[in-house]
């Protein structure tokens, strides 16, 4: 187990979806306890941001409510920081079914002398599966109190490693481990990608 702590956002309203992501399946596991049980490998403490009661009884997880509201995921980032017990904490969506636990380890490690590690994935940052230092809460106070609600706003305030996606590939397949689900055409792709992995694995 890392010095750190996991932390699963799960406050989205799911206006594309029309219904929680969290417990739709993936395979034979709800999406949230796919995420969980990565997470799980990795880290001794476990919050949930933004999530339902439900949620946390049926996962057994604090759930920590959103502090200053309407912020989005940048709202759930603040409310971990203010009540993790470590110095860190890795960042994941729960509509990410693929994460890897050797990767969040890994990012982990690089956020050693930062504020924020996170993954470049092509032209893309992956702000919802990086490590924030408890250093970064003046930031993130600042971008809320200016309506600022893009997560990457604030990372100009800040040390930040970007993580280039050549180092993480030896860990996992990187477009595998950021799918994320908004959709239904999504959430289908998922469910296949589930079972073709699945498949993979008995073969192995």
């Amino acid at each position: 187990m890392v010095q750190a702590t996991g932390v699963i956002l799960a406050g989205g309203k799911s206006t594309r979806m029309g219904r929680d992501k969290a417990f739709l399946d993936i395979g034979r596991e709800k999406m949230i306890r796919r995420v969980a049980g990565e997470l799980g490998k990795v880290f001794k403490e476990i919050l949930i941001c933004g999530g339902t009661e439900e949620i946390s009884a049926q996962l057994g997880f604090k759930v920590v409510a959103d502090m200053i509201k309407g912020g989005g995921p940048l709202s759930g980032i603040h409310a971990a920081l203010h009540h993790m017990s470590y110095q860190r904490c890795l960042v994941a969506a729960c509509d990410m079914p693929f994460i890897n636990a050797a990767m969040a380890q890994y990012l982990v490690r690089q956020a050693e002398g930062y504020d924020v590690a996170v993954p470049r994935h092509g032209v893309h940052l992956q702000p919802l599966f990086a490590v924030y230092n408890r250093d970064c809460l003046p930031a993130v106070e600042r971008s809320l109190t200016a309506l600022k609600y893009k997560i990457t706003d604030f990372y100009a305030l800040v040390r930040v490693n970007y993580v280039h996606e050549e180092k993480l590939r030896a860990l996992a397949d990187v477009d595998f481990t950021f799918f994320n689900v908004n959709t239904l055409v999504d959430l289908e792709k998922a469910r296949e990608m589930a079972k073709k992995k699945d498949r993979e694995s008995k073969t192995c």
